[in-house]
């Protein structure tokens, strides 16, 4: 996945703008964002504040981890079953 030149904090922050009155385009000419990578931002982070962004962050982080790890047993356990199942 490709890493986006924003931060979190960045993103809430033109987010915010947006919510306190100025025009979406404006504000994504101002800070050099096209209005469809606004939107979303919008649908992800609308609503966040910046400790919120980094809890959401972690957490995705933690479940990408977990999600690796239950990927590692499932192979091993299809390899095991799979190595008991041959006849010798």
């Amino acid at each position: 996945m490709k890493k986006s030149r924003f931060t979190e904090e960045q993103i809430i922050g033109i987010l915010k703008e947006v919510e306190a009155g100025q025009e979406v385009r404006e504000t994504c000419r101002k800070h050099g964002v096209s209005e469809w990578s606004f939107y979303p931002w919008r649908q992800k982070y609308g609503g966040l504040d910046v400790s919120d962004a980094r809890k959401l962050k972690a957490l995705e982080d933690e479940n990408r981890k977990l999600k690796q790890i239950v990927a590692d047993q499932t192979l091993e356990t299809r390899a095991l079953k799979e190595a008991l199942t041959k006849k010798w």
